[in-house]
């Protein structure tokens, strides 16, 4: 059974990128940014026992000890990214509507093939990355583990890693290999992370929301608890707190902006802002989690699946990463033209 397919935004209207390049910073990448993630541990835990709304039940039971991205991957990470494999673009990392799509617009591209530069459009940097498909979300987790502790950040292919894609770009037949430092994370690794929570009394220690709470979450921007950029009831979407819509707006918030309403361990916006990728196959469909700012109050809840074909690429669609490394913190740094990386690596999982 398929259920809650997720359909695109309309088609915004074009905006020329000579207009677009006046808001731009004027460097393709920062100079140095960092990747956080969480240590998600209680290996061994029960499942939830939650129905979702295809009827199935189970999710979250995960028997090991991993890390997982504290925030969604942003606009900076992401341009580092295509600055370092894209000057081609062979698989269509970067699309066009990251630049003219105005209610999420984060990236410009430059230059002709071969020589394409890419830059962060001013204040957007820290916002997730939209139109990205579940293709995209591998090829960036297969980069990003070929870094050395000292050394060239995607010196290696973007086709091998925890996902050995040679070229592919459609299907569901590349799966997690288990072979590398990062991936998209599986469904329960994703769930686990938003919704269980050790400290609640009870065999079912799970929230309905990722915000630690069993009630619909609000939308202001700020410390308050129990927060998410959605649309609530009132139909007022976050940024704007109104209930019109402009293919002219952002709507996106920053990563970590709603800084009350973490999950139990300490990840930010798995609801709400953008849906997340994760590796559930479901026929020939991936798997989505966790809502957007244009989605109200049922995709956000702990129930709720998306799966759509893993080409998909819109503006309420990102992800974030797994690796097994619990205290990971990666810092990629433009130097002497080249992106280098340096890792910290904990002694033991």
């Amino acid at each position: 059974m398929r259920t809650n397919r997720i359909s695109s935004m309309k088609t915004p209207s074009i905006l020329g990128i000579s207009i677009l390049a006046l808001l731009c910073a004027a460097a393709p990448a920062p100079a140095n940014i960092t990747l956080s993630t969480v240590t998600i541990g209680n290996s061994g835990n029960a499942p939830d026992t939650t129905v979702m709304s295809n009827g199935t039940t189970g999710y979250g039971q995960v028997n090991y000890t991993y890390a997982i991205g504290k925030y969604d991957v942003t606009n900076t990470q992401y341009t580092a990214f295509l600055n370092a494999v894209a000057a081609t673009d062979t698989y269509a990392l970067y699309n066009t509507y990251m630049a003219n799509d105005l209610q999420v617009a984060g990236i410009t591209r430059s230059g002709p093939s071969g020589s394409y530069t890419y830059a962060v459009i001013a204040g957007m940097g820290n916002q997730p990355v939209t139109y990205v498909s579940w293709f995209d979300a591998a090829r960036f987790s297969n980069w990003l583990g070929h870094g050395q502790p000292v050394g060239v950040q995607g010196n290696g292919t973007t086709e091998t890693g925890a996902y050995t894609l040679n070229g592919a770009t459609s299907g569901v037949g590349v799966l997690n290999n288990g072979s590398g430092s990062y991936w998209i994370p599986s469904e329960s690794e994703w769930y686990k992370a938003a919704y269980y929570d050790p400290s609640i009394a009870g065999a079912n220690k799970y929230w309905t929301y990722a915000t630690r709470s069993n009630s619909a979450p609000g939308n202001v921007v700020g410390g308050a608890a129990n927060q998410a950029n959605y649309i609530t009831a009132n139909n007022f979407y976050s940024v704007t707190q109104s209930s019109i819509h402009s293919s002219f707006q952002n709507y996106l918030t920053d990563v970590g902006a709603f800084t009350g309403s973490g999950s139990a361990y300490g990840t930010f916006d798995q609801i709400g802002d953008v849906w997340n990728w994760n590796d559930a196959v479901l026929d020939s469909l991936r798997g989505l989690r966790g809502g957007s700012w244009a989605n109200s109050a049922f995709p956000v809840q702990s129930s709720a699946q998306g799966f759509v074909d893993p080409t998909s690429e819109n503006n309420i669609m990102g992800f974030r990463i797994a690796t097994p490394e619990p205290t990971v913190s990666v810092s990629l740094m433009l130097a002497g033209g080249m992106l280098l990386a340096r890792r910290k690596r904990p002694s033991a999982l």
